[in-house]
């Protein structure tokens, strides 16, 4: 009987031990998990939101001149899926521990291999990636602590972090999207050399234009068709060969008008018209 007994008692206590792992418990500061896709590479943060709570932050809760974890709890976490440059300087793609060493006029900004410690209690320098030094600058005051991204454009954007009322930016570069994407494109040729000459002609990549045309023309030779003719027409226009590509299009509506099911020619049949006009 007194087997029995303690049996149930340990199910009970596995059983709520394992409800217990299961239960995501709130925090006096919130995970929050940010995301931003600038070009073709994606940067993720996430952190740990403090409050201010009427407290002194800058000095007091945050020391200077001590590293900081940049927010509460785990450290903040810092990824980025290609090499960026951060104000300038190479930062290869990864996941990092992003630490900062707050002071009143000038911040640095750490970006360190270990990326899974709690808080920066076993910060270790040695496995710095990258210091950048920045200014803070004044800003609304915010309660709760934020770290988002800033005038997004197509290679870079500025990443804020801003508590109270203080605001750290820094920029990060992606670099030269579309030759990655042209080197990528260059792997993959075979695959789909259409969808690659459609990118050199969108881009304006004009010292691309030959080697497109190459691809187009393999491309015609194994099977041709509505869709590599009319790029190609289009490729010819972007070269000024204007003649070559009224040619081209011709054809290219013919072939398409014959095909089953039928092509929307439209379109090119209204280039070809402004071509003429053009010429």
């Amino acid at each position: 009987m007194k087997s029995k007994i303690y049996l149930f008692i340990v199910l009970m206590f596995v059983s709520y031990a394992s409800v217990f792992a299961q239960t995501n418990l709130p925090r006096a500061s919130q995970r929050q998990s940010v995301s931003q896709t600038v070009g073709d590479t994606t940067v993720s943060i996430v952190y740990h939101r403090p409050n201010a709570k009427a407290r002194t932050v800058w000095g007091d809760v945050v020391p200077y001149g001590e590293v900081w974890r940049t927010g509460a709890n785990e450290n903040t976490t810092f990824e980025v899926s290609s090499d960026v440059k951060i104000n300038g300087q190479v930062l290869p793609k990864g996941k990092y521990g992003l630490h900062t060493i707050p002071n009143k006029d000038e911040w640095t900004i750490i970006f360190n291999k270990v990326n899974n410690e709690w808080g920066s209690f076993k910060y270790d320098v040695k496995e710095d990636a990258l210091r950048v030094m920045v200014k803070p600058i004044a800003g609304e005051f915010k309660e709760t602590m934020t770290i988002d991204f800033d005038n997004v454009a197509d290679t870079t954007t500025q990443i804020v972090i801003a508590w109270e009322k203080l605001r750290v930016p820094f920029t990060l570069d992606v670099g030269d999207v579309k030759m990655r994407v042209l080197t990528d494109f260059r792997r993959q040729i075979v695959g789909d050399p259409i969808q690659a000459a459609n990118f050199v002609i969108s881009s304006k990549l004009t010292a691309n234009y030959e080697e497109a045309l190459g691809w187009l023309n393999t491309s015609i030779k194994m099977n041709e068709n509505y869709a590599n003719l009319s790029t190609k027409a289009r490729l010819l226009a972007e070269m000024g060969k204007k003649d070559e590509a009224i040619t081209t299009a011709e054809k290219a509506i013919q072939v398409g008008k014959a095909a089953t099911p039928q092509a929307n020619t439209s379109g090119l049949e209204g280039l070809v018209k402004e071509w003429k006009t053009k010429k």
